[in-house]
């Protein structure tokens, strides 16, 4: 009769436990909970850029972030940065109404276990028509995501994280980018119909964030973002 007793509570736990990891709304949850931490911060930034067709320096300037949505890069040089990368998955992810979130397999990214979550807009209104996250569940943090988007194709991002992991706030972002359909400030894009005639056969680009000498929950004024 124990031994019944003990496995019908064994199998209750298994039962329980199996169905929070099968929620990935649970995991998502929990990754905003600790972004959330960071009410604002600042950091400098270093932006490298990789595309066909444009040569440019690595420019060197500073990133501010408040919650919820203000945010500023502080420079007067062209930066080439997709807008889907710093905010509007965060607020796909604070607006669960939305979107139906989709449990799939464990994958192993960059030596990183992972569990892959698709999530899918409850609407067409939007730009993000399908977004795949591979969430590190133990540190709460994404460390990749796929947003496939009506205005810039397939955005491809990769997070490296080091100093600020206990706030999920990455010390690296990789964005690969598809090239035909990647948005190029109107100020370059003179210089590049010049050069599309050249035969160009990378359908990719890179660019890349490096995120050092983070201050955060130091307090940044309004004034800043205007």
């Amino acid at each position: 009769m124990m031994f019944k007793f003990n496995l019908k509570i064994l199998l209750l736990l298994f039962c329980s436990v199996n169905a929070m990891a099968q929620d990935p709304r649970l995991l998502l949850n929990k990754v905003l909970v600790k972004l959330s931490q960071a009410k604002n911060y600042k950091a400098d930034i270093n932006i490298s850029v990789d595309l066909p067709y444009i040569k440019m320096m690595p420019i060197n300037t500073k990133l501010y972030f408040k919650q919820k949505d203000k945010f500023k890069i502080d420079t007067k040089s062209i930066a080439i940065l997709p807008k889907q990368g710093f905010l509007q998955l965060n607020m796909l992810l604070t607006d669960t109404a939305n979107y139906t979130a989709i449990q799939q397999n464990q994958q192993v990214v960059n030596g990183v276990k992972t569990s892959l979550i698709n999530l899918l807009p409850n609407n067409d209104t939007g730009d993000i028509v399908l977004a795949k996250l591979w969430v590190d569940a133990p540190n709460k943090v994404i460390v990749k995501s796929q947003l496939t988007t009506k205005s810039s194709g397939t955005i491809i991002t990769e997070y490296t994280y080091g100093s600020q992991l206990a706030y999920g706030l990455p010390d690296v972002i990789k964005f690969i980018v598809d090239v035909k359909k990647f948005k190029i400030p109107k100020v370059l894009a003179g210089d590049l119909n010049t050069t599309k005639s050249k035969k160009v056969e990378k359908s990719s680009g890179e660019i890349v964030v490096i995120l050092k000498n983070y201050e955060v929950n130091k307090g940044i004024p309004d004034s800043t973002f205007q």
